[in-house]
C-alpha cells in the first residue's frame, strides 16, 4: 500500500472546492480562492449569468462523481461563454477523471490562456501533472500560485506542493513545506495527516504521533487511512495494545477497505 495514499484523498477533495467563476466579461472576480473583486447585476450580461448557473450545476454533478452528466453541463457554460475561465479548469478535472489526458491538459493550458494568474487552474493542472510523475511542471505551477500577490488559499496549495514532493520522495523538502502549511493553521486536518505521513516515512515517529493522534481522536475526522498511519506508527514506536486498538477501530468502521485487510495481515510494512 501507497504510504501517501491518504495524502492523495485529502488533496483531491480541496480540488473540488468551489470550481464556479464568473468569466473575464464580468472582471474575472471568484475562485477557489475568493472574490478578487465584488460583481454586482450589471456586470453580468444573460450569457454570463447562464454560463455561470451551468458551471455551477457542473461542479455539483462532478462533486458527487456523475461525470458525464457534469461534462454536458460545462459544455454548455463554454458555449453560453467561450471565456468563462472556471469552466475550462473544471472541464480538466472532469477530462482527467474520465482518463482522457489530452482533453483535460488542453482544457487546463485553455483556462491558462484565458487567465495566466487563475490560482484555481494553476492548483489543479499541477496537481494533475505531479499525479502523472511530472513533478517539475507541477511545482513550477505551485510555486506561480504561490506568488500571486494577496493570494489567500496559500496553505491549500504549500498542503498540494508538499503532497506532490513526498510522492517524489523529496521528503526532506516536502517535511519543510507542510510544516509551513501546518504552522499556518494547527487546526488543518489535511496538512496535519500529510505531515504525519511525511514524517511517518523519515522514521520520525515520536513527531508524527501527536498529530495523527488528533485527528483520530475526533470520529468525523478520521478515516481508514488515518487509523491505519496511526497503527502503523504506535507498531513503530512498540505500542502494540494502542496499535491493536487503531486496528479495533478500523475493523468495526471500515471491515472493507485495503487498510483493514493490511491490518488483519499484519503488513506494517508495506
Amino acid at each position: 500500500m501507497k504510504q501517501h495514499f491518504w495524502g492523495v484523498l485529502a488533496i483531491h477533495v480541496l480540488l473540488l472546492s468551489g470550481c464556479a467563476q464568473f468569466s473575464p466579461a464580468a472582471q474575472n472576480v471568484a475562485s477557489l480562492v475568493g472574490l478578487r473583486d465584488r460583481v454586482t447585476e450589471s456586470d453580468q450580461t444573460p450569457a454570463t449569468r447562464r454560463a455561470q448557473v451551468r458551471l455551477e450545476l457542473a461542479s455539483a454533478y462532478f462533486s458527487r462523481g456523475q461525470l458525464s452528466t457534469a461534462l454536458d453541463e460545462v459544455k454548455l457554460a463554454i458555449a453560453a461563454d467561450p471565456n468563462l475561465v472556471g469552466a475550462f479548469n473544471l472541464r480538466g478535472l472532469i477530462y482527467s477523471g474520465l482518463a482522457d489526458d489530452k482533453l483535460a491538459e488542453e482544457s487546463f493550458r485553455r483556462a491558462l490562456q484565458l487567465d495566466a494568474g487563475d490560482a484555481d487552474t494553476l492548483q489543479n493542472y499541477g496537481w494533475y501533472l505531479c499525479l502523472r510523475q511530472r513533478y517539475d511542471e507541477a511545482e513550477s505551477l505551485f510555486q506561480r500560485a504561490l506568488a500571486i500577490p494577496q493570494y489567500q488559499n496559500m496553505q491549500r496549495t504549500l498542503v498540494t506542493l508538499g503532497a506532490c514532493q513526498a510522492r517524489n520522495n523529496r521528503l526532506d523538502q516536502a517535511q519543510s513545506t507542510l510544516l509551513r502549511a501546518y504552522e499556518m493553521d494547527i487546526s488543518n486536518t489535511v496538512a496535519a495527516v500529510n505531515l504525519a505521513e511525511v514524517l511517518y516515512r523519515r522514521g520520525q515517529y515520536e513527531r508524527a504521533r501527536p498529530l495523527i493522534r488528533s485527528v483520530n481522536a475526533n470520529q468525523d475526522l478520521s478515516n481508514a487511512q488515518t487509523l491505519w498511519l496511526g497503527a502503523r506508527i504506535e507498531k513503530k514506536l512498540e505500542n502494540d495494545s494502542t496499535a491493536q486498538s487503531l486496528g479495533k477501530q478500523l475493523n468495526d468502521r471500515f471491515p472493507k477497505s485495503s487498510e483493514a485487510v493490511a491490518f488483519e495481515q499484519g503488513k506494517f510494512d508495506d
